[in-house]
């Protein structure tokens, strides 16, 4: 359930960037999402491995 966590961490962490790149037109909030998209990702295909390995476990 940590992993989970860290993905609404990581969502609510960008939250302020989004706004900013998206309402402001701020070039550096931009950048910093998509860093951010890319952690998710990351973390997201993690996930998706653990659970696929704890799966075929038992």
């Amino acid at each position: 359930m940590s992993r989970f966590n860290e993905i609404k961490d990581l969502i609510l962490g960008l939250e302020a960037d989004f706004e900013k790149f998206y309402d402001k037109g701020n070039q550096a909030a931009g950048t910093r999402v998509r860093k951010g998209m890319q952690d998710l990702k990351n973390l997201a295909q993690d996930i998706r491995k653990e659970v696929q390995d704890k799966k075929n476990e038992g």
